[in-house]
């Protein structure tokens, strides 16, 4: 009897490219690997046909240009799919199943780009036209947009939307600015100009623009306070700690998890929960255990008594669902330096808890970030193969997606790697040099 290759996603998405052959795969291989900027050679049309037609992994070093060129991850690309069933894969990048057919998606491309065209002059004559005042339409529109925007958020890379949050962002503090607002409306405007900032310096703080991100969040500060809404106030501490955090800053990161946490001590929303969260995980990087336990015990304790507010109504960064405060909980351990058995298990629940991209909690950043915790986790149970195994998905991510938390706690893995008892293994040695090579491109994020 003879072999089959086990027919793949991989076949699929090329064949819905139209790449039968090797001839027709390396063109777009190689501009691939020209957006991610990297010279590697181009596959033998040998090993490029074990991937084809023989359904051969390929080798570590083509694998970040073929998730760049196909949108999805290796683990997606070659996994078999039953003969007669329809691929259900989610794309890692902005690629709808209409998309990959090529004429069909050019077509509905250029009549989606021409509808939002005017889709655009429509909305700036609404948000012109009402010179004397604003009226209800031009509020209605910007609770649209910003609802939009703090849902896709998380679940999109940041260049996809940065041009709409500008924007958005931009109208809204040229109503402020133009006098035109009824003083029953100002509070609204002052609201949205805030969550605006907030997204605006998570934004930022993303592209490693610390310095813009921090005043973009006390611009966000500012207009909470003119909304008089405590909420949006402590969330303005708390992403004050997170820029912090990111930066290497753990007392700062400390101070401003517990200003927010004290403003926030009486809510019954969960932006308190998320500043405990926080402020344990700033309290790990210092090694103060005592501080985490009991911050993360009352974040515990509190989850119980939770009454969603306005914010987390509004979902996205604004609410701190249990798959998050599980994941914040597991990093704290993991930056103490702590292994083992049940917490590894509690590590792989929280990466569960982000696997499935239709949840309404789902955030393709805190995925890596659960990942590599995992990876840290296991590292410390001197667990080298599942180390890698763990972080594996995040270096496999597109360009589009290696913000700068993504990258530091990738990073984090390969410090541990370097004080590793395991260090001189070949293993690890190779591994510590993907990791490296990670961050080296990430020309599709905006700059600053």
């Amino acid at each position: 009897m003879e072999w089959e290759a086990p027919v793949l996603f991989f076949r699929h998405a090329l064949d819905a490219r139209g790449i039968r052959t090797p001839e027709d795969f390396l063109p777009p291989y190689r501009k691939a690997a020209e957006r991610l900027g990297l010279d590697n050679a181009d596959p033998a049309p040998k090993t490029v046909e074990g991937w084809i037609y023989e359904g051969r992994k390929p080798q570590r070093v083509f694998r970040p240009v073929i998730v760049e060129m196909l949108g999805y991850s290796i683990d997606d690309l070659w996994t078999e799919v039953p003969e007669g069933s329809p691929p259900n894969f989610v794309p890692l990048i902005d690629a709808s199943p209409t998309a990959l057919h090529a004429d069909a998606g050019v077509e509905l491309n250029e009549m989606k780009r021409t509808g939002a065209m005017a889709v655009r002059r429509a909305k700036d004559f609404l948000l012109g036209a009402d010179r004397e005042r604003v009226g209800d339409d031009t509020l209605g529109l910007l609770d649209d947009e910003v609802q939009r925007l703090v849902a896709v958020y998380p679940r999109e890379p940041l260049s996809a939307i940065w041009h709409d949050l500008l924007e958005t962002h931009d109208q809204v503090f040229c109503l402020l600015e133009g006098g035109r607002v009824r003083p029953s409306q100002l509070r609204d405007l002052y609201a949205k100009g805030a969550m605006l900032s907030f997204l605006v310096a998570k934004g930022f703080n993303d592209m490693e623009d610390r310095h813009q991100a921090m005043t973009m969040t006390r611009v966000a500060a500012a207009c909470a306070r003119d909304a008089e809404h405590p909420g949006l106030i402590a969330l303005t501490d708390g992403l004050k700690s997170l820029i912090a955090y990111w930066a290497d800053k753990p007392e700062d990161a400390y101070h401003y998890a517990s200003q927010g946490a004290a403003i926030a001590a009486n809510l019954r929303g969960t932006v308190g929960l998320w500043l405990l969260g926080l402020k344990a995980r700033a309290a790990a990087v210092l090694g103060d255990e005592e501080t985490v336990r009991t911050a993360n015990q009352q974040a515990s304790d509190r989850r119980e008594h939770v009454v969603p507010d306005d914010l987390d109504q509004l979902g996205g960064l604004f609410t701190y669902a249990p798959e998050k405060q599980l994941y914040y909980s597991v990093e704290a351990e993991a930056l103490l330096g702590h292994g083992g058995a049940q917490l590894a298990a509690q590590a792989e629940q929280a990466v569960m808890g982000f696997s499935d991209p239709t949840s309404p909690h789902w955030a393709f950043g805190d995925l890596a970030g659960s990942q590599c915790d995992l990876a840290l986790i296991r590292l410390h149970s001197e667990d080298v193969e599942g180390t890698a195994d763990a972080i594996r998905p995040v270096l496999d991510l597109p360009s589009t997606h290696r913000n700068n938390g993504i990258v530091v706690s990738a990073m984090r893995v390969r410090g541990a790697l370097m004080r590793s008892p395991a260090r001189s293994a070949v293993a690890v040695k190779e591994l510590r040099a993907e990791i490296e090579a990670f961050p080296t491109s990430r020309r599709a994020l905006p700059r600053g």
